[in-house]
C-alpha cells in the first residue's frame, strides 16, 4: 500500500513539475525571441524558431526533463531496496547490483553513439517538417495554380518519415535491452541456484531456497528500476540535440522591454546625420553618409529604384535598424537603446502586406487592445477616414465580421485600408506608409491621402511609393540613389521630369 501510494504521488509530482518547466522554457524562448532586434529576425529562418518554441520545448519535457526526474526517483527506490538487501544478505545485494549493473553498462556503451546520431536526426526533422508545411500552406495560391501538391507532399513525406524513423529507433533502443537483461537475469539466478545446490550436498538445498527467493524478489524489484533508468538515460541521450537547440533559444541575449514605457514628445524634427548602414562587414553599404531632415507636420515622399536603400532608410527612422555610422536624432536627442522604445511609441508603420488576425474587423483595427477596452466610436471614425466604413457597414456582421486567417476574406485594397485605419486609431505622431495604398484605385487613394493630409498639424507622414501620383500631397520628395540622397524636390518637379521623359 505504501509503495503504491508513494509511486503514485511521485509520478503525479514529476509529471506536473516537468510540464510546468516545459511551459517556462517555451514562454521564455518566445519572449526572448520577440525581443530580439529586427536584424536578428530577418537573418534567420522562422521555421527553425517556431519548431524550437513549440515542438522542441515539448520534446525536451518528454525526452529530457521527465526522464531526468524518473532517474532520480528510480535511484531513490533502488537505494531503498539495496539497503534492505544489504541488511538481509550483503553478498546477494552485491551480486544483484554488480551483475545487473554490468549488463546495463555494457548496453549503454553499445548504444550511446547510435542514440546521439538519431537524436540529431530528430532535432533536424522537427525543423524540416515545419519548414515543409510552411512552404506548402504559405504559398497555397501558387501551389493550386501550378498543381504542385504532390511535390510538396513528397518533400513533407521524406522529412517526416526520416524524423519518425529516427524517433522510432530511439524508442526501440530504449526498450529492447529489457528482454536481453531478463534472459541474463534468469541465467544469473539459475547459476546461483546451481552453485548453492552443489556446494554442500542435498542438505543445503533447503537452506538455499530462502536465499534464492530473496534474490529473485530483489531481481523482480531491481530490474524494472534499472530498465526505467536506462530508458530514461536513452531518452536524454537521444534528446541531447533537441535540448541544445532549446538552450540556444533560451540563451539569446535578454533585451528588456517595458510595457508601460512613456511615448517620447516629438516637437520639432527628425535628423539623420551621416548615416551609413551595412548588413554584414563583408557586404555592400546599403546607405553611405546619408543626411536628411524631416520637420514635424510635414508629409515626405521617398522614391528610388529597387535596392537604392529607401526601405533601409525607413527602418532606421523607425529604430528597427541601428546605423553602423552616424546618428538618428529627434529634437536634438540621439536615439539609442535607452530611449528607443519611447521613440517607437511615436511611430506606426503601414506596410504593403498588412498583417491581420483571424478575428473581427474591429479587433484588427484596434490591434493590441482587449475587446473590453476597444473604443468602438473611435473605430468607426477611423474606418470612415480610411474609406472602409461603407464596405464594413454592408457586411452582415458589420464590425464584428471575422476577416479569416491573414485577412483571406478581404481584398488587397480592403486589407490596406484596415491597416491605415489601425494606424489612425493608434494616434501616432509619425505615420510611415510603405506602399500602403498600392492596391487602392486612384479615387480611393486620393480620399485616403486627403484625410491623412488634413491631420498634418499633429501627424508627420513618410510615404514610400513607386506610383508617383501617391505623392501629390507631399511637401517634399526625397529621391534615394545608391544609399545617398540624390535630390530633394517637389511633386511638381517630379511630374515635370516625367512629362519631359514621355
Amino acid at each position: 500500500f505504501l509503495s503504491g501510494f508513494a509511486r503514485f504521488t511521485l509520478n503525479w509530482a514529476q509529471i506536473r513539475l516537468s510540464h510546468a518547466i516545459g511551459s517556462d522554457f517555451s514562454l521564455d524562448a518566445y519572449r526572448k525571441t520577440l525581443c530580439q532586434p529586427y536584424l536578428v529576425h530577418v537573418s534567420r529562418n522562422s521555421s527553425e524558431v517556431i519548431s524550437g518554441i513549440t515542438l522542441k520545448t515539448k520534446a525536451v519535457v518528454g525526452s529530457v526533463v521527465l526522464p531526468m526526474m524518473t532517474i532520480i526517483s528510480s535511484v531513490i527506490f533502488l537505494l531503498a531496496i539495496v539497503g534492505i538487501l544489504f541488511m538481509a544478505q550483503p553478498y546477494i545485494a552485491l551480486i544483484t547490483i554488480i551483475g545487473f549493473g554490468l549488463i546495463y553498462l555494457l548496453v549503454i556503451l553499445l548504444t550511446k553513439r547510435q542514440l546521439l546520431i538519431n537524436g540529431r536526426k530528430v532535432s533536424e526533422g522537427q525543423t524540416k517538417t515545419i519548414k515543409a508545411l510552411q512552404e506548402g500552406i504559405g504559398g497555397i495560391r501558387d501551389v493550386l495554380l501550378a498543381g504542385t501538391q504532390n511535390i510538396h507532399c513528397n518533400i513533407y513525406a521524406k522529412e517526416d518519415l526520416s524524423y519518425r524513423k529516427a524517433l522510432a529507433n530511439i524508442q526501440i533502443v530504449s526498450v529492447s535491452p529489457r528482454y536481453a537483461v531478463e534472459i541474463l537475469g534468469v541465467i544469473l539466478i539459475s547459476s546461483l541456484a546451481y552453485y548453492l545446490a552443489t556446494k554442500s550436498g542435498s542438505e543445503s538445498i533447503s537452506g538455499a531456497i530462502p536465499i534464492l527467493g530473496l534474490f529473485a524478489m530483489a531481481a523482480q524489484r531491481v530490474l524494472p528500476m534499472l530498465q526505467q533508468s536506462y530508458a530514461s538515460w536513452s531518452s536524454i541521450r537521444g534528446g541531447q540535440a533537441t535540448l541544445s537547440d532549446v538552450v540556444d533559444l533560451l540563451d539569446q541575449k535578454n533585451y528588456f522591454f517595458v510595457d508601460d514605457v512613456k511615448k517620447m514628445q516629438f516637437k520639432k524634427e527628425i535628423e539623420l546625420q551621416n548615416v551609413s548602414f551595412e548588413y554584414s562587414l563583408r557586404g555592400p553599404k546599403i546607405l553611405s553618409g546619408l543626411n536628411l531632415n524631416i520637420a514635424k507636420g510635414s508629409c515626405i515622399g521617398v522614391i528610388g529604384s529597387t535596392g537604392s536603400g529607401k526601405s533601409t532608410l525607413i527602418d532606421i527612422v523607425m529604430g528597427l535598424l541601428s546605423p553602423v555610422d552616424g546618428s538618428l536624432i529627434v529634437d536634438g536627442v540621439a536615439i539609442g537603446p535607452e530611449n528607443l522604445q519611447s521613440w517607437q511609441k511615436c511611430i506606426f508603420h503601414v506596410p504593403q502586406a498588412i498583417y491581420l488576425l483571424d478575428a473581427s474587423i474591429e479587433e484588427n483595427i484596434a490591434l493590441g487592445v482587449s475587446i473590453q477596452k476597444i473604443d468602438r466610436e473611435r473605430v468607426r471614425k477611423v474606418a470612415a477616414q480610411a474609406q472602409i466604413d461603407e464596405f464594413i457597414e454592408s457586411l452582415d456582421g458589420r464590425y464584428e465580421t471575422r476577416v479569416g486567417e491573414r485577412g483571406i476574406m478581404l481584398s488587397g485594397g480592403q486589407r490596406q485600408r484596415i491597416g491605415i485605419a489601425r494606424a489612425l486609431y493608434r494616434s501616432a505622431d509619425i505615420l510611415v506608409l510603405d506602399e500602403a495604398t498600392s492596391a487602392l484605385d486612384s479615387e480611393t487613394e486620393d480620399k485616403v491621402m486627403a484625410e491623412i493630409n488634413s491631420m498634418k498639424d499633429f501627424l508627420t507622414t513618410i510615404i514610400v511609393a513607386h506610383r508617383i501620383t501617391t505623392l501629390k500631397f507631399c511637401s517634399k520628395i526625397v529621391q534615394i540613389d545608391a544609399g545617398k540622397v540624390k535630390r530633394i524636390c517637389s511633386y511638381a518637379d517630379i511630374s515635370d521630369s516625367l512629362d519631359r521623359v514621355n
